[in-house]
């Protein structure tokens, strides 16, 4: 169980980094882009595509970090009415439903990432599947998250990650 719980860790860590490295590898391409255009009047022809491609990267993987630390949109005024057993129950129910919608991100994107093998994108002539890529792997990340929160594991690693109001 420890190799386990090891080896969940050192997944979860890459995929972290991986996704900072997008988000750091977003604002690095934008700027530049700004740069460029506002003193050159000149734009890296890649600069568009790199955007998106990035954009779409980091979008799904922090849907599934916002997964894995609980801050996915919750109504607690209206819940915390009610007793615990049928938070519970619902509490199940929320698991199973993000369950569900991370084994469609995993079917859906996958048949997608398929899909566009065979075509490529303008500027970079990278496979158009690679934008696809995203949603598999964001999908297999929220089935284990939401999987381990159904059984009430604590899945968060990073502590006072909650609104400020």
């Amino acid at each position: 169980m420890k190799y386990i719980k090891k080896a969940g860790l050192l997944i979860d860590s890459i995929f972290e980094n991986f996704t900072l490295i997008t988000l750091v590898g977003l604002i690095f391409v934008v700027t530049t882009q700004v740069m460029t255009r506002k003193l050159f009047n000149f734009v890296f022809f890649w600069s568009e595509e790199i955007t998106l491609l990035l954009l779409a990267w980091f979008a799904f993987m922090a849907i599934a970090i916002g997964v894995r630390e609980y801050i996915h949109l919750g109504i607690d005024s209206f819940t915390n009415l009610f007793g615990k057993a049928f938070n519970k129950f619902w509490d199940k129910v929320i698991s199973l439903s993000v369950f569900a919608f991370g084994l469609y991100l995993v079917v859906q994107g996958w048949n997608f990432t398929v899909l566009m093998l065979d075509s490529t994108l303008p500027a970079t002539k990278l496979p158009s599947s690679v934008t696809y890529l995203a949603m598999p792997i964001t999908g297999v990340m929220i089935c284990g998250y939401s999987f381990l929160q159904l059984f009430r594991i604590n899945t968060t690693r990073h502590e006072g990650i909650e609104e400020g109001m």
